[in-house]
């Protein structure tokens, strides 16, 4: 059938272990992008670009998303294994550049873990104001080693509830917007003029401004490549989930930043703070008399901060477990215990998530701006490669001799769709710059922070390719069967 042999991984202590189910797959990437980009950040868009803009930015990287999925499940299906974006650019076009989306990907997740933990230690000072940074730091990053220890059943059950809160949080939020909007909530219609008065209030550029940070919000869907590797049966479960995902993640976002153009005018200064009190959510709970609603938002955000730090824990231990079982990472770090847990690969993620105990020294919001910027764009280098593999991939396959009816899952559209991908994330990835551009001055501290990810990634590239002499592949070189 053309499907990658799942026996290697099935069996033997020097393996994963298929634990997860289809439900957990589809709330693991669920949790991993409906989170502060949402509750948060959605604010901030509609502030700047108003209810038409943020609308048109969100749907426009909603496409991309889908197309990259769609590119990324024809991939998973046909080879699931835990490496997918380093193992499928190392046989379909280059081993240096699978071995430089591996280090990436480890560094994009395991920085986001030392900057979910920073954030946790702000949420948690909304209840406790004068407590230590580094005790909810502590305490929150061994929560997370400690639920990755367990077994991958035991973090895909966490994920679950994590993801299963948020979700039931913005099901509530939406229909309680729209009883709000037709005025069965409250008893005044409030209709839809916030919306229609002046949808694109400051142009094209904030728009494009605001296009480049949705981007950061849809991050996290692309785990469900990483979880491949551990699902019971990917054949059926990828596709299912992908078929899911997308659209439950493009409806949320969608219909929630509608009804908040709809419900609260976009020149409201509240939603330019991005501060857990005027969280867009909040600000409409309130407004349906809900008096404890920066409580119950507050708590629905740090379990969104956890569920991303334990993802971000989970991707970056199984990404650095596959490059050491490959080669590209030293050995030790592929040992397993008895659960099929890489315990040194965790440990070694973990002491780099410990960068959030910076936060006690130097500031917390300062530690936490700095450290998600560092990661931001490592996401976008990931999903660029997504794009390029597929492409190739599709190609090899083709070329190679095979038949597309023997995919179990085929992606649409190809080969505009993963072109379309790759154009888009290099539009976001170029156009970072508008973010520092500030009365015609240009914050060049905001620039390097935001493009830090670029040379650290091209560093690991060249010198990979330079040590080994690779080449880019040709399609008769793409490896499309398993390792024996």
């Amino acid at each position: 059938m053309g499907c990658y042999a799942l026996s290697k991984q099935q069996e033997g202590s020097s393996t994963l272990r298929r634990g997860l189910k289809a439900r957990h797959m589809t709330m693991i990437s669920l949790g991993g992008s409906i989170g502060t980009g949402l509750f948060l950040a959605s604010g901030g868009a509609i502030h700047s670009a108003g209810p038409g803009g943020a609308l048109l930015a969100y749907a426009l990287i909603g496409v991309m998303v889908y197309f990259l999925m769609t590119s990324l499940g024809e991939m998973a299906t046909y080879m699931p294994v835990s490496g997918t974006f380093s193992t499928y650019a190392t046989r379909f076009v280059d081993p240096s550049l699978g071995f430089a989306l591996g280090w990436n990907y480890w560094y994009n997740w395991a920085i986001t873990i030392a900057a979910e933990l920073s954030a946790a230690t702000l949420i948690m000072k909304f209840w406790f104001p004068n407590s230590p940074s580094i005790l909810w730091s502590a305490l929150f990053l061994i929560l997370m080693l400690g639920l990755n220890l367990l077994s991958v059943k035991g973090y895909g059950e966490s994920e679950y509830w994590f993801a299963m809160i948020k979700i039931i949080t913005v099901i509530v939020f939406i229909a309680i917007g729209l009883l709000m909007v037709i005025g069965i909530w409250n008893g005044q219609a409030v209709g839809i003029g916030n919306l229609t008065d002046n949808p694109f209030p400051a142009g094209f550029l904030a728009t494009l401004g605001v296009f480049m940070a949705a981007g950061f919000s849809f991050q996290g869907t692309e785990l469900i490549g990483v979880t491949a590797g551990e699902s019971e049966n990917p054949r059926e479960n990828i596709p299912r989930a992908i078929r899911s995902i997308f659209w439950r993640i493009l409806l949320f976002y969608i219909l929630a930043i509608l009804l908040i153009g709809m419900l609260i005018p976009y020149s409201n200064e509240q939603l330019a703070s991005g501060d857990i009190s005027t969280s867009p959510f909040t600000i409409i709970f309130e407004k349906a008399g809900l008096a404890v609603a920066a409580s119950i938002m507050n708590a629905v955000i740090l379990t969104s901060v956890l569920s991303a730090g334990n993802s971000g824990m989970y991707a970056s231990t199984r990404m650095l477990w596959v490059l050491a079982k490959e080669g590209k990472a030293p050995r030790f770090l592929a040992r397993l215990n008895e659960r099929g847990v890489p315990v040194a690969s965790l440990l070694a993620t973990g002491a780099l998530g410990m960068l959030a105990f910076l936060a006690s020294f130097f500031g917390d919001g300062v530690v936490y701006v700095w450290l998600l910027n560092a990661s931001g764009m490592s996401g976008f280098i990931v999903w660029l490669g997504i794009a390029i593999s597929h492409y190739r991939f599709r190609k090899a396959y083709l070329y190679q001799g095979r038949k597309l009816e023997d995919l179990a899952y085929l992606a649409k559209w190809f080969p505009f769709g993963p072109i379309l991908a790759m154009l888009l994330c290099i539009v976001v990835i170029g156009g970072q710059f508008i973010g520092a551009l500030h009365d015609g001055r240009i914050d060049w501290a905001y620039i390097i922070a935001s493009y830090v990810g670029i040379p650290l990634f091209l560093a690991i590239f060249i010198g990979h390719k330079w040590k080994h002499r690779t080449r880019m592949l040709t399609l008769a070189e793409c490896e499309l069967e398993p390792e024996e």
